[in-house]
């Protein structure tokens, strides 16, 4: 690695959005630069650390170890220079056009979209939120929080970067309100046991209801797979499946799907959904105003959810 002096430190701004979009178009549009120029930038980045950075795997980049480790120090140095540079900046949602990005699970975007948008653009009428789906558990999630303000996704799959909890909720066990087993509104352990199931996620990440059901020693006989949760309740109308889906959910399908809830002899699994953000985006007064949005839209899901079930 070749030392700092000399180092055009401008190289810096082409490193992050070369780390960040892990592609040579997208980072050059990122930063307003030219393709060749962008390419110019990584030869003379790849000379100076005597790294790769970017490695090619089929069409599309993966960042090296070296390129791993420096994303997160990239984005902190230029945010601290940035900071230094302009230390009175604020944030005005009145005036802001600012464009925001979340991530988050269908789920989770089912429950907290329309009140989101809702409570922003009352109080910030220019402002334009972004949603995009949020990375399987096991993905690169600190490199995806760099480049989302938030994301929101279910706590115990040890998401990195700070959080704060949004919402929580429940699983309930669902089939067609017709299912022969169904018995005045129950089933047993040993139906549950026996009926086919619907797991979201493509079975690859169990849900806490998955986890109560192996604690009471049933092991779901899964029959179907979908991604994600939103489709799980239409996958079991009109069929003889089972599934365990999230109340909130379940509260804004039609009722023409001709589902029926199952009281079963467990506790209802809990879960709770929170947002999380990168730790260089936290003192940034934009994403934190959005923080206290989401934070008051927190408060009413909390209440209509209340209010639902009393």
């Amino acid at each position: 690695m070749a030392g700092t002096r000399g180092v055009d430190y401008n190289l810096l701004v082409a490193l992050r959005a070369l780390l960040a979009e892990r592609n040579v178009t997208r980072a050059a549009a990122a930063v307003s630069m030219s393709q060749p120029a962008m390419s110019a930038a990584l030869a003379r980045l790849r000379t100076h650390y005597g790294d790769d950075l970017l490695l090619r795997t089929g069409r599309s980049y993966e960042l090296s170890p070296l390129g791993l480790e420096l994303l997160p120090q990239v984005v902190a140095a230029l945010d601290s220079v940035a900071g230094a540079l302009d230390p009175w900046a604020t944030f005005d949602p009145a005036t802001s056009t600012r464009r925001f990005t979340v991530s988050g699970s269908d789920y989770a975007l089912a429950v907290v979209l329309e009140p989101l948008l809702a409570a922003v653009h009352r109080q910030a009428p220019g402002v334009t939120v972004d949603f995009d789906p949020v990375p399987m558990p096991g993905g690169d999630h600190m490199g995806h929080l760099l480049r989302r303000d938030l994301m929101i996704a279910a706590m115990g799959y040890d998401f990195p970067g700070r959080r704060q909890v949004v919402f929580s909720d429940r699983f309930v066990c669902v089939v067609a309100a017709d299912n022969p087993r169904l018995r005045d509104g129950r089933l047993t352990l040993a139906d549950v046991a026996e009926l086919p199931h619907v797991a979201a996620f493509g079975g690859h990440a169990p849900t806490p209801a998955d986890d109560v059901l192996l604690e009471a020693g049933v092991v779901p006989r899964v029959e179907v797979t979908v991604q994600g949760l939103l489709a799980v309740p239409f996958t079991v109308s009109g069929t003889d499946l089972c599934a365990f889906v999230p109340e909130r959910l379940l509260r804004r399908c039609p009722p023409s799907l001709g589902l029926a809830v199952a009281e079963l002899p467990l506790e209802d699994p809990e879960l709770a959904e929170a947002a999380y953000w990168h730790p260089s985006r936290h003192a940034d007064p934009s994403v934190r105003w959005l923080r206290d949005v989401l934070a008051g839209v927190s408060t009413a899901l909390d209440d209509e959810m209340r209010d639902a079930r009393s």
